[in-house]
């Protein structure tokens, strides 16, 4: 679901849902604050959206934290029942506001009484659902691994790979809020190496070209 827009160069900002065959509702991030002025559109809000679906936000039994940037964390506010999970090394981070820039939604994602699960490394979440440790763009980013039922796997990149032209390790370009570039460039090996070896199709996290090429979902 794109759920906004980058201002400075139009590409989307999504956040996806995954629904597990035993009928669970894992989000992957929340989007920029649904008071974004210019970069969200009130359509695109996320509680409209799932409300489109038929999900309400107390349906959702999981947020998957890629990291806490305002663009990703601006709703964590809305979903009181899920379980929220994410990297230790970048909660860490975060509480103590590294980089600066998680502290714009900080009202959103750190509240009581919303439950952070704390995880390290590589750790599968759910039978199909496998979160992926891929620092760099912060410390502790996290991408997801995505198995379906019918067709090869997805690899949602999020900021560990925002573009299509990220995909080489070696050649792709650092971008303005990429924190530590020999992590970046780690993990964008270790994506792509993860990709080829399931056979996995990667969704880069802000391609506005590639966007306009995905499926409405998966299945």
């Amino acid at each position: 679901m794109r759920v906004g827009t980058v201002r400075a160069t139009g590409a989307p900002v999504p956040v996806y849902l995954i629904e597990t065959d035993d009928g669970r509702h894992v989000l992957v991030d929340t989007g920029y604050p649904r008071a974004a002025v210019g970069p969200v559109e009130p359509a695109e809000a996320v509680d409209r959206q799932l409300a489109r679906l038929g999900i309400a936000p107390a349906d959702i039994d999981y947020v998957v934290c890629s990291h806490l940037d305002p663009d990703h964390a601006g709703n964590h506010d809305l979903f009181p029942n899920a379980r929220f999970v994410v990297q230790d090394a970048h909660y860490r981070a975060a509480l103590a506001g590294h980089p600066q820039r998680v502290r714009v939604a900080r009202a959103s994602w750190d509240r009581p009484g919303l439950r952070y699960e704390r995880v390290s490394g590589d750790v599968r979440l759910l039978p199909g659902v496998d979160l992926v440790e891929s620092s760099g763009h912060v410390p502790g980013h996290q991408s997801v691994l995505v198995h379906l039922a019918n067709r090869p796997p997805v690899l949602l990149a999020v900021d560990a790979i925002p573009t299509t032209q990220a995909l080489d390790p070696q050649r792709r370009p650092m971008y303005p809020f990429d924190l530590d570039e020999t992590q970046v460039r780690a993990a964008t090996r270790k994506l792509v190496d993860l990709a080829t070896r399931e056979g996995a199709e990667i969704v880069c996290g802000h391609d506005a070209e590639q966007w306009a090429t995905l499926p409405e979902y998966y299945s």
